[in-house]
């Protein structure tokens, strides 16, 4: 950017804020966005030409760039803004929204912590004892319809019983550990 053209965008820039952030909050369809775009844009205006007076080696562009003044920097402005802001987008497009990871930390954790997986084993090895405890038929009728998930009736073709001996077996076996599951922890 040429040192006579960074004054006059200052300028129309500080003189037209209003109307400039108008046209591109109508062309963004979001003030917000339009607002931080000319603030990013002023800030752009202001630093290019500290940046350039620093860098003397870029003269030819410089003299080149100094020939062709900008003719409308109102429109220069807007479509610098609007650059920006599109710039701004994608870079918000890449993050979730504040409320979606306001959701996401509300979320409650459902596995279960140190004490509930403690005690969950506590529980499952006095289960265990206890089937030991019971009579071989009767701890492969619980282990067949708890555990591998069969109905009464294939765990009593499986077994070669009855579906009244896998009945019998169940209610007993579930009488059972329902009596001992408090004296056996």
């Amino acid at each position: 950017m040429a040192e006579d053209t960074r004054p006059v965008l200052m300028d129309y820039l500080s003189r037209h804020y209003d109307l400039l952030k108008r046209q591109l909050g109508r062309a963004l369809r979001n003030t917000d966005l339009a607002e931080d775009a000319l603030h990013d844009t002023w800030l752009r205006v202001h630093d290019q030409g500290r940046s350039e007076s620093k860098n003397e080696s870029k003269a030819e562009s410089k003299n080149e760039r100094a020939q062709d003044p900008i003719r409308r920097p109102g429109g220069y402005l807007v479509r610098m803004a609007f650059n920006i802001a599109l710039d701004i987008q994608r870079r918000q497009s890449r993050n979730l929204p504040f409320d979606e990871i306001d959701a996401l930390m509300e979320l409650a954790d459902t596995a279960p912590g140190p004490d509930r997986t403690a005690e969950a084993r506590s529980q499952l090895d006095a289960v265990v004892r206890l089937l030991e405890r019971m009579p071989a038929r009767r701890r492969e009728v619980v282990v067949l319809v708890h555990m591998e998930g069969l109905t009464q009736p294939e765990a009593a073709r499986r077994l070669g019983v009855s579906l009244r001996t896998v009945e019998y077996e169940l209610k007993h076996a579930h009488g059972y550990l329902s009596a001992r599951m408090g004296d056996d922890k």
